[in-house]
């Protein structure tokens, strides 16, 4: 590789890993706006978000100058492959996160939340598998980014939990639907979070060993067996 190529490689996984940052805190910072219904904390998500965008145009645009200008191969064009991929998802977290925070705003409008409804558990593994997945790609770490493929059962199963309860919620008491309607999309929008986490997890892989596992069938069986359904 080319002393030109590798600093180039360098910087667009800087910004890359800069944007991770940027994704994360956006993440956290809605999930604490639901939890809290805070207002303030949802405007400032949704207020930065063009910020993410700005970033991801930057990542794309400097990878497929890359691409054009030095021609990269083996593991070089991998990375470059990945970080366009890995880009597009942390745009979509950010995506997610302003969408949450909207939704974080209606629900304060709407008054005092049911008792019942308990989110910590599923933003608390959210953002979990989402800084396993920041991690593995900081430290290169493709145990990491397995044990994070393998984590995306549990948040599967409590969004299906609070689905469950939202569905009997609004079925018994109609009053609350369109409230419900809310809660279901934001546990929506954290679980396709995770799946996002999950993609990066396995770009990882990828950028790594060249091992593609992003469908269920090329999985290894461990990783099948534990959480690739």
């Amino acid at each position: 590789m080319s002393t030109l190529l590798r600093r180039e490689i360098d910087k667009v996984h800087a910004m890359l890993l800069k944007l991770c940052a940027m994704a994360e805190k956006h993440v956290v910072m809605a999930t604490r706006a639901i939890e809290e219904m805070d207002k303030e904390i949802a405007l400032m998500v949704i207020n930065s978000d063009n910020e993410i965008d700005l970033q991801e145009i930057e990542i794309e645009e400097e990878s497929l100058k890359i691409l054009a200008l030095h021609q990269p191969v083996a593991i070089d064009l991998r990375m470059i492959v990945a970080t366009v991929k890995m880009n597009n998802d942390l745009e979509r977290i950010g995506d997610y996160a302003c969408y949450i925070c909207k939704r974080a705003i209606e629900l304060a409008d709407m008054g005092a939340m049911p008792s019942q409804f308990k989110l910590s558990p599923m933003s608390s593994a959210v953002v979990s598998q989402l800084k396993k997945s920041v991690d593995c790609l900081v430290d290169l770490d493709a145990e990491l980014a397995h044990e994070v493929i393998r984590g995306d059962r549990s948040v599967d199963a409590i969004q299906r939990q609070i689905a469950a309860w939202a569905e009997e919620e609004a079925t018994h008491d109609p009053s609350k639907l369109a409230q419900m309607v809310r809660i279901v999309g934001v546990i929506r929008s954290l679980e396709r979070i995770a799946d996002h986490a999950v993609n990066i997890a396995e770009d990882v892989i990828y950028m790594v060993s060249g091992e593609i596992v992003r469908h269920p069938l090329v999985r290894s069986s461990e990783t099948y067996a534990a959480g690739g359904q």
